[in-house]
Formats: C-alpha cells, structure tokens, sequence
C-alpha cells in the first residue's frame, strides 16, 4: 500500500523532548502535560484529521481501560464485536456497555444534557455537583472531578473517568469530550487523592496525548487514502458510505444501508480492502467488521 509523499507529515509531531524529559518537579510535570495538551489543541485544528473517527478510535481503547481496570479480560476485539450486532432489544454485557458509554459520550457534543442521556441512574444535578468540585487551571480542575466521583461511587470508575475527561475538555474549551485521562490514568493512580492525583493525571495527559497524536496522524493518512479513492466508488450510495466509514471506528456490512444490499455492501467493504483505503478488524470469515 502506497500513499502521497507529503501525507506523511500532514500532522505536525510531538516534539520528541516532551516524552523524553526527565520530569523531576511537580512544576516540571505539569509544564510537559501542559505542552502535551498546547500542541493536541493544534492538531485538533487540523483540517486533514477525521475528528469523529479519532474520538470513536480513542473512546474505544478508553473503554478497553475500563474493562482492565474491573479485571474483566475482553480487550478491543470484543468491545468491537460487543456492540457490532447488537439487535433491538438486545444486552451488551459489562464489556458492551463500556463501549457504548464512552461511544456514546464522544458523539455529542459536550454538555451536562448530552453526558445525562449517557450516564445510566445519575441525573443532572449530581453532575453538576461533580462538576463543582474543584477549581482552577484544567487538570487541577479534571483531578478533583475524578476524586469527587470516585469518592462518591467507588465501583463505577468509567463514569469518574468520563467526567474527568469531560471536565478538562470543557477547561480547554473543546466541543467535545476526548478520552485522555481514560487512556493515561492506571488503575492505582485512582486511589490517589489530592496532589498525588493531581500529579498522576499530569502524567497521565503526557503519555495519552503521545498516544493520541500517533492514532491522529495514523487516521488521517488513512482518511487521506479513503477520499482519493472515494471518485472511484461508482455504487449508488458510496457517498454515504464513505461519510460513515470516516466517523466511526468498526463497521458492519450491515451498517451500510445507502447500499442496495447486504450483497452489495459486503462487495463494497471487499473493493476498499483491495484498493488499500480499508482493513478487514476481525479476521473472520463471516461477520466482518471494516474500519480505517
């Protein structure tokens, strides 16, 4: 697979000096997850960068940090396939319900409404006691949000981490939440409270946002490759397809109702593998998912 020399370095690179530098003070600390989050902000300005489809991508691996944080052991593949075939009526299971919380919390945009609609049994009042819980810059403000929730519900820590993560996104003034602390936090930096939280999520953000700027410049040389070949796509309603294969993380054939089948969606899914601008995720031969 082949793509345009300059797609490459579309994305501007974390400088190599915020991941390396030997963090010795807390000053030190909170001014490398401080550069981490300034150049984030940058590239999520980008206009190359499928923002959906990075969300979708990340909220997927937050979920998969919520799944190992209760010891459960479905990984990627099993939240995709968790929520992939769910039919009207159907229950995801523990692992499926992480998946489409942070899903869920991701599509739209950032509000107490919006994070309501997608916290089973917590109503908008206790969100904005969370949300009150601490002051000051965005990640002294993320910390004692977690706190806070965590405190108050000890065995829901998706939950503490998605307001977490929706508290530093509202700080930082993005229109979305974007799983950050989710991705970075380990399950015993939780159990800190105060400055030792504090200063684990200042870690956390570094190596998170290292990770999200990788997956960012990965999407959008993928997307780069899916819009050159999308004139190529002369199926009746490719367009679409195309549309939904940019802002979401797994797709399944059936998904794909701009199509005029289940037949012609399964040979348009084929036709993007052959030209490069699509994977196959799950290795099988029957209930296929595709994604970027």
């Amino acid at each position: 697979m082949t793509y345009a020399a300059d797609s490459f370095d579309r994305l501007p690179r974390l400088p190599a000096w915020v991941t390396s530098a030997q963090s010795k003070t807390p000053e030190d600390v909170a001014f490398l997850s401080g550069a981490a989050l300034s150049h984030l902000h940058l590239v999520l300005n980008d206009e190359s960068l499928p923002q959906n489809l990075l969300r979708a991508r990340l909220a997927l691996r937050a979920a998969e940090a919520c799944v190992m944080h209760q010891g459960r052991p479905e990984r990627a593949a099993d939240l995709r396939d968790a929520v992939a075939f769910l039919l009207p009526g159907d229950q995801p299971g523990p692992a499926g319900e992480a998946n489409l919380l942070w899903q869920r919390a991701v599509e739209r945009p950032l509000s107490i409404n919006a994070l309501r609609r997608v916290l089973p049994g917590v109503d908008t009042d206790q969100i904005a006691t969370w949300r009150d819980a601490g002051q000051g810059p965005p990640v002294s403000l993320a910390a004692a949000v977690l706190q806070a929730v965590v405190e108050d519900r000890p065995r829901d820590l998706a939950t503490a981490l998605l307001l977490a993560d929706a508290a530093l996104a509202q700080a930082l003034g993005w229109s979305h939440v974007l799983p950050i602390l989710a991705l970075g936090l380990k399950r015993g930096d939780l159990r800190k409270s105060g400055e030792e939280l504090r200063l684990a999520c200042h870690r956390a953000i570094t190596a998170a946002v290292a990770e999200a700027i990788r997956q960012a410049a990965d999407l959008s040389r993928r997307a780069g490759r899916l819009r050159d070949v999308a004139p190529k796509l002369r199926a009746k309603g490719a367009a679409e397809a195309v549309a939904m294969f940019l802002a979401s993380d797994a797709v399944a054939p059936t998904a794909l109702t701009s199509l005029r089948s289940d037949r012609a969606a399964r040979r348009f899914c084929d036709r993007l593998v052959t030209l490069g601008a699509v994977r196959e995720l799950t290795g099988r031969d029957t209930f296929r998912l595709y994604g970027i």
